[in-house]
């Protein structure tokens, strides 16, 4: 779903064969897109041609301490499959939320960003979700994603939720790109001994592994860090929350539990926002403040598929009530 706070309303739309392959040469009369059964004039059409915004979300808990590196590249990589006017915002994540650079499509500076991550403790991943959802996917205009790694559990939040975010979701205008590492293994197979530091001096986190001096078996850490870890529910739940929050947005949830796993699963990501069209209409009836509204979208040529966001939140405002950056949606064909 979508919250809408103007008239218009925004929908990122990806479309593919009957093989899988994205569809980049559509045209505005190609769309139909439906508000509660009702066809709609599309008024904005923002085609794959035109810059990309991205938001960039790290996952750098303990969980994550012996692969750093690799995810690293893989998100480097990532960024350069972008197009080169494609703009990206670098954010990390443990118990510490910090925005690493402003949006900007120069590589250096990205490169530069993501090799700045550094792993810490416990895991704000609510807090994170809800931070890039109300301070900067606002500020971003026309077609914009998050994609998100994380192994999807959860510690050390203070004031978002589970429920919150996957609300909150609903009524960005980006969809969430998840990219899901299961670290259960990882943690799993350590065995005993060691630990590392809790940045601010606040203890250890224990991490089992063999022949670290100091250890205690890997118990006593946080959980979702490096030491006991999550219970296996709490990583059944971390897939459902990835998913969920993938599928209210409008965006896909991929599996990355190995290296190789990550880095195609941000060659995929990349591929799709290369080829994603945004779509924009004033709905022609009125509804309630608070209702949800079902959206379809349709294209008039025969054996391709059509993946979007299928609802979004009505909130009544006039149509001159706009915010800034909604033009930026325009579209040439």
């Amino acid at each position: 779903m979508l919250r809408v706070d103007t008239a218009l309303v925004t929908v990122p739309v990806s479309v593919m064969d009957r093989y899988g392959k994205y569809v980049p040469n559509l045209r505005r009369q190609d769309f139909h897109i439906y508000d509660e059964g009702v066809e709609q004039k599309i008024a904005y059409f923002a085609t794959v041609d035109q810059p990309f915004s991205v938001v960039l979300v790290i996952d750098t808990s303990g969980s994550t301490h012996f692969k750093l590196e690799e995810i690293q590249d893989a998100a480097i990589s990532f960024v350069n499959q972008l197009q080169p006017e494609d703009k990206v915002v670098v954010v990390s994540f443990d118990e510490q939320i910090r925005v690493l650079n402003q949006a900007t499509s120069d590589r250096a500076t990205l490169t530069r960003a993501i090799r700045r991550t550094r792993t810490g403790g416990g895991t704000r991943l609510y807090d994170a979700v809800d931070q890039v959802i109300r301070r900067e996917l606002i500020k971003l205009a026309g077609r914009k994603a998050v994609v998100l790694f994380t192994d999807g559990v959860d510690t050390t939040s203070h004031g978002a939720s589970y429920s919150s975010t996957i609300r909150e979701a609903q009524e960005s205008d980006g969809a969430f790109y998840t990219v899901n590492y299961d670290t259960s293994n990882d943690l799993g197979s350590m065995g005993q001994g060691g630990s590392i530091p809790i940045p601010g001096g606040r203890g250890n986190i224990g991490i089992g592994i063999p022949g670290w001096p100091g250890g205690n078996g890997g118990r006593g850490g946080l959980p979702g860090g490096i030491g006991n870890g999550p219970a296996s529910g709490d990583y059944r739940r971390a897939t459902e929350y990835l998913h969920e929050l993938a599928e209210v947005s409008g965006g896909r949830y991929y599996r990355g539990d190995t290296l190789v796993g990550i880095s195609s699963a941000f060659a995929q990501i990349a591929d799709e926002l290369r080829r994603q069209y945004s779509l924009g209409y004033y709905p022609r009836k009125d509804g309630q403040a608070g209702q949800v509204r079902k959206i379809k979208v349709r294209v008039n040529q025969p054996d391709l598929v059509v993946k979007s966001r299928d609802s979004y939140v009505y909130s009544q405002k006039k149509a001159n009530d706009k915010e800034p950056g909604t033009q930026q949606l325009t579209g040439t064909k």
